[in-house]
């Protein structure tokens, strides 16, 4: 199954770290963000996430599009593993559905380590696999096959995962997610490095591109572009993109001299240069400037 991550997820969050000069409005369901004109990049959340409705809890962005349901039983603690010996702590669907809703204490059947390949014992969010404790099998597909990922250690207050991961999720799914850097594009296989939904660094997610996601494509969701591309807002990426579509693939590129493919773009920072994350200075994206 292709895991496909809304674009106005990252939008509402802003893959820019905002400038001194922004002024934000949040309520639970809705964020209107907006931005003077001194941006490096416009901020996104000015024209798709400041007209766009997002449900509260009902979407985990680290599951790629995976659904969290009203929690159901909760019979151990993620963070804490604190089942008996030989069994481990995981979330999965209690009724055999499609959404994460509870935890259980299971026996470990596997010793796959995070990064090695794993099967689950089902479809959908099963709990039963055979990773190692402190892990789940992740971006599992139609044959019940995918990847080992962490779980986040420590607590909710305070997460610990290991070196190049942050800890993206909750109490129902609280994963490790690999950080990245995208002018290498080094996630492993065919995952790509796109922004993570706080827009402070780069995270490792599945590819959904498919025949689609080259440069003026159009793009619906955050992962439907080709590796070392991103989606973003039509009216901000280029005159060559579709105005009506939700989104177009654009490059990254190395700031601040890397050509762009289209005459109306240039390679404009990232990030604020004023804020921008160390080891990220050189990350441009090819985009109309301002």
């Amino acid at each position: 199954m292709r895991r496909l991550i809304p674009l106005s997820t990252l939008l509402a969050c802003g893959p820019l770290a905002p400038s001194a000069d922004i002024t934000s409005t949040t309520d639970e369901t809705t964020t209107t963000t907006t931005t003077a004109t001194t941006n490096p990049l416009p901020d996104p959340t000015t024209t798709i996430a400041a007209t766009t409705t997002t449900t509260a809890s009902t979407t985990d962005p680290t599951s790629s599009g995976t659904t969290l349901a009203d929690v159901g039983t909760i019979d151990c603690d993620l963070y804490a593993q604190d089942c008996p010996p030989g069994q481990k702590c995981v979330a999965g669907a209690e009724d055999g559905g499609g959404a994460w809703d509870a935890t259980r204490c299971v026996d470990i059947i596997g010793d796959a380590a995070p990064g090695e390949p794993c099967t689950t014992m089902g479809s959908g969010p099963s709990f039963i696999d055979d990773c190692a404790l402190g892990a789940i099998c992740w971006d599992v597909d139609e044959t019940h096959h995918g990847t080992c990922i962490a779980l986040c250690a420590g607590s909710w207050d305070a997460p610990i995962c290991p070196p190049q991961s942050i800890c993206s999720g909750g109490e129902l799914l609280n994963l490790c997610i690999p950080t990245c850097h995208p002018l290498l594009q080094d996630c492993p296989g065919d995952d790509l490095c796109i922004p993570n939904l706080d827009g402070t660094s780069f995270t490792c997610v599945l590819d959904a591109s498919r025949d689609e996601g080259q440069a003026n494509d159009p793009c619906e969701f955050l992962n439907a572009c080709d590796k070392g591309l991103m989606c973003l807002e039509p009216a901000t990426a280029s005159s060559a993109c579709d105005p009506g579509s939700t989104g177009c693939c654009t490059p990254f590129c190395t700031f601040p001299n890397s050509p762009c493919p289209n005459p109306d773009q240039q390679c404009v920072p990232f990030f604020n240069p004023m804020t921008v994350p160390p080891g990220y200075e050189s990350v441009g994206v090819c985009a109309i400037p301002t």
